[in-house]
């Protein structure tokens, strides 16, 4: 089974949302347990340019907003569709994401 790191950036007040939505796409299921993940509260930063239609803030102008980091795993077969669930819950126009496969250590035999 390949599994991954899903790590993304989202205003406090839409953390739920968006987390809801990667959790019903497959994210954050970790042996018996569902709906996992870590998150901490921090501040953003970003600055729209010309062309960009921003959910915060004004083109051209340095905005800085508190944020949630929410870290998960994905098992590879739903990390298509976590990424799209992602995409279409998070309210910025380019949600900040990573999403890296990481190793497991093998399970003991008993």
């Amino acid at each position: 089974m390949s599994l991954f790191q899903l790590v993304f950036y989202v205003p406090n007040g839409h953390a739920e949302e968006v987390k809801h939505a990667v959790f019903s796409a497959g994210a954050g299921c970790f042996g018996s347990y569902d709906q996992c993940c870590w998150e901490i509260e921090g501040r953003g930063q970003f600055r729209p340019l010309a062309g960009s239609q921003p959910f915060l803030g004004k083109e051209n102008t340095l905005e800085y907003v508190a944020e949630k980091r929410i870290e998960m795993v994905v098992e590879g077969q739903f990390a298509e569709a976590v990424i799209k669930a992602l995409r279409q819950a998070h309210p910025y126009e380019e949600p900040a994401f990573s999403l890296w496969p990481i190793s497991t250590p093998p399970q003991e035999k008993g």
